[in-house]
């Protein structure tokens, strides 16, 4: 299960409360992996049982409340190695925008281009979250990074951070196809409506 190896990643870089794992899931893993907090709290619940990670109370303000910090288990971090020694599950294709495009006929023209243009957008929006994080890696001005690498030797830092990159780079050559795939698709739109009103 993704979203559990996901959520024990980042607890193996230090012991988090569900908020902050929250944030920070959905500001770095996330791009790899999403899932919304009602998928994310509910996943807590179950590897603390399964012993995957533990949860304890920490003071939470100033009138005595406490707050839960979970922090990954010796299990846990064999969860994480017998995960990594697995195949990888390739899923089938399911893409609605492919989908919708493959059957263009049923749409006007202006809700084709539509639907593109907001392709397009969309994935010009990852290129710039994706360039952000790689830069975060890159200058090292995460906090949540500094975090993870603290808990290895310095030796081992360039590659941590080397394989974080190239795993980025994956959505970003990924979001950089789909730009050029909805490009091509509004070119040939222009080109349609241009044959069809000569």
């Amino acid at each position: 299960m993704s979203l559990r190896s996901a959520l024990l990643t980042l607890l193996s870089a230090g012991p988090h409360t569900g908020y902050d794992l929250a944030k920070n899931f959905h500001s770095s893993v996330g791009f790899l992996w999403h899932a919304p907090d009602s998928q994310i709290y509910p996943e807590l619940k179950k590897m603390q049982a399964e012993e995957l990670i533990e949860g304890y109370p920490v003071p939470w303000g100033t009138k005595g409340a406490t707050k839960t910090e979970y922090a990954i288990t010796k299990v846990g971090l064999q969860y994480l190695n017998t995960w990594q020694g697995q195949p990888v599950t390739y899923r089938p294709e399911r893409s609605e925008v492919r989908l919708r495009a493959a059957y263009f006929e049923f749409a006007d023209d202006d809700d084709a281009r539509q639907c593109l243009e907001d392709h397009l957008r969309h994935y010009e929006q990852v290129v710039k979250d994706i360039h952000g994080q790689i830069d975060e890696l890159r200058e090292q001005s995460s906090d949540f990074h500094k975090q993870r690498l603290a808990r290895y030797p310095e030796a081992d830092h360039a590659k941590i951070t080397r394989f974080k990159i190239f795993a980025y780079e994956g959505i970003l050559k990924q979001a950089e196809a789909e730009i050029s795939w909805a490009q091509d698709g509004l070119a040939m739109l222009e080109s349609v409506e241009a044959s069809s009103s000569s």
